[in-house]
């Protein structure tokens, strides 16, 4: 028993992108900045089955936003490195949540369904009183939430930018080793984040289905950008996106030899790409970095 349950976790740790910084942590890591993030919680209407978010926000909010979305398991901090970046946050108002389940959004919660988690991230993409609307930066299953919003929300998400998303129903395996993690003592025994992952992995192929037919629905520029050699999520990804994106404008962006950790490896590709849907429109066009 204990080699299956250690083998379980040495399968359900490839996804473990981030581990959550400390407040003291973060605290030192803006202690010698000059401009530091503020923290707050917020939620949609009560009563429509959405969850308190928790997030993090930096530059004022007179200018456009850009709201991060992390991958499974995950927080906010994955994305700290570009609050530290003055080209960006003299430019937009960026903003980072954990995501339903993670950090301070009630840690040990899964959310399972992707409309659920648009549904109360949604209330984020209001705290501009910039006229133009929103970015969302996605990572991973971020990807998906982010895409789920810009179906649900139309009216106010003004780009997406894909990074390595999980966004092809046909790509998501069944990992034989997943249900295990959901019954008795085996869940007991996972870290709470793998938990949660874990939890929102499983449904994830069915609600990717339920989005199939909707792609089509959204019409603001959008940039993804995908590791040619991502053993997480793979390469036809983003194919998905080039062929469901009909009524998009899209920039693909295959890096060759890249895995799936891109907001680490190279930050610099969704820094540009921020900056380039905040300055000028998009045509659609493939290229290699």
């Amino acid at each position: 028993m204990l080699l299956l349950i250690l083998f379980l976790l040495i399968a359900l740790i490839p996804r473990f992108v981030s581990v959550r910084m400390s407040d003291p942590n973060v605290a030192d890591y803006f202690a010698s900045r000059p401009v530091k993030p503020t923290f707050a919680m917020i939620q949609a209407v009560p009563g429509n089955g959405t969850r308190p978010v928790h997030y993090a926000r930096i530059g004022r909010d007179t200018l456009p936003t850009v709201l991060f979305i992390h991958g499974s398991p995950g927080s906010w901090d994955a994305f700290i490195s570009f609050f530290a970046d003055s080209s960006l946050y003299t430019r937009a108002q960026l903003i980072s949540a954990d995501r339903p389940g993670f950090g301070k959004s009630g840690l040990g919660k899964p959310e399972r369904s992707l409309a659920v988690q648009a549904a109360s991230l949604a209330p984020l993409l209001r705290l501009s009183r910039s006229v133009r609307k929103p970015i969302l930066v996605g990572h991973s299953l971020g990807g998906p939430v982010a895409a789920r919003m810009a179906m649900d929300y139309p009216n106010d998400v003004g780009g997406l930018i894909l990074v390595a998303p999980s966004i092809d129903p046909d790509l998501e395996e069944k990992e034989w080793y997943r249900p295990i993690g959901t019954v008795f003592p085996f869940r007991q025994w996972l870290p709470t984040e793998l938990d949660v992952s874990n939890q929102e992995i499983l449904p994830l192929k069915g609600e990717l289905e339920t989005m199939r037919p909707r792609w089509a629905t959204i019409r603001v520029p959008v940039t993804v950008i995908q590791g040619e050699d991502d053993p997480l999520v793979p390469a036809g990804n983003a194919a998905f996106a080039q062929r469901m994106l009909v009524n998009a404008p899209v920039t693909m962006q295959l890096i060759p030899k890249m895995n799936h950790f891109i907001p680490w490896s190279r930050p610099d590709l969704i820094h540009d790409a921020i900056l380039d849907q905040l300055t000028s429109g998009q045509s659609t066009h493939v290229s290699t970095k």
